[in-house]
């Protein structure tokens, strides 16, 4: 019996026009209708995923950056899992060392320094989740959108350190390298042991608080609704779903998936653009009639 089906976001739900598909949408409303919890597990802020998620008409709770924060259908905060500003302040002067891009995901929004290396980096994600488009469509599907993230530019970002106000859920870090989180991810993990280290493009890590991982977030979201993970299904891409995809009783790799992901599930469906989500839905669905 299936009770809870979590999904990510880019590359998994979402196809290359960054929009959920009338079949997506059709067989998560059919899930819920049948009494299964839905819920989003992704990279992206709540604000990020609620405006797609409002676009398709679905209510579901929010893991969000990837675990760092958890919303109800509601929009309330059930829980939050932050990184202390000391310990984003030592991410931050490592990555420097490096010569990395960085920028901070917070409870005030998104700030950087360099507004335009944010823009490289949004577009590497999208073209790692669909690396069968093109550069330049994403390019013009990003200006003719106007999906450029609410982020904040500023002088120097280290001045957020100082206001207690601020809390960090969050670091982005880019390179055009693709070697980077193979590089850094263990050594920082290795100088810092509170926080985690994962990614979902070609090019960037994302260094959130230990306990901020989508298969915590997950195990802990079912736990509350007295759901087993093993009659839990999960979708994914990439290595920041990995988490959740080893938890579950029914992991779910997508056609477009890295090799690390499909390693590791036993189930594959089709690609993001070829509804891949609402196959393993509709699936799972009659197995576990």
């Amino acid at each position: 019996m299936i009770r809870c089906i979590a999904s990510d976001m880019d590359g998994t739900l979402l196809n290359s026009k960054q929009q959920i598909s009338p079949a997506n949408r059709d067989a998560i409303q059919l899930a819920q209708e049948q009494g299964v919890e839905f819920v989003i597990a992704t990279g992206r802020s709540y604000q990020e995923a609620k405006e797609v998620l409002d676009e398709a008409g679905i209510r579901c709770t929010v893991i969000g950056l990837n675990g760092a924060e958890v919303r109800n259908e509601a929009g309330e905060i059930t829980h939050r899992s932050v990184i202390s500003a000391k310990t984003a302040s030592q991410v931050a002067d490592y990555l420097e060392k490096f010569g990395l891009y960085y920028e901070f995901f917070t409870n005030k929004g998104i700030f950087t320094e360099d507004y335009e290396t944010s823009i490289e980096m949004l577009v590497d994600i999208f073209q790692s989740a669909n690396p069968e488009v093109s550069e330049e469509e994403i390019r013009i599907h990003l200006k003719n959108r106007g999906d450029i993230r609410h982020i904040q530019n500023v002088y120097d970002s280290k001045e957020i350190f100082n206001d207690p106000s601020i809390r960090f859920f969050k670091i982005l870090a880019f390179d055009k390298k693709e070697s980077l989180f193979e590089e850094l991810s263990t050594k920082l993990e290795y100088e810092l042991d509170d926080i985690h280290v994962t990614s979902s493009g070609f090019r960037n890590i994302e260094i959130n608080h230990i306990s901020a991982q989508k298969g915590i977030a997950l195990e802990r979201f079912v736990k509350e609704k007295g759901i087993s993970l093993q009659h839990t299904m999960a979708v994914g891409d990439n290595l920041n779903d990995l988490s959740m995809l080893e938890r579950v009783g029914f992991p779910i790799a997508m056609g477009n998936a890295v090799q690390a992901v499909k390693n590791l599930c036993p189930y594959e469906t089709s690609k993001n653009d070829e509804d891949g989500v609402a196959k393993a839905i509709h699936k799972i669905l009659e197995i576990c009639k």
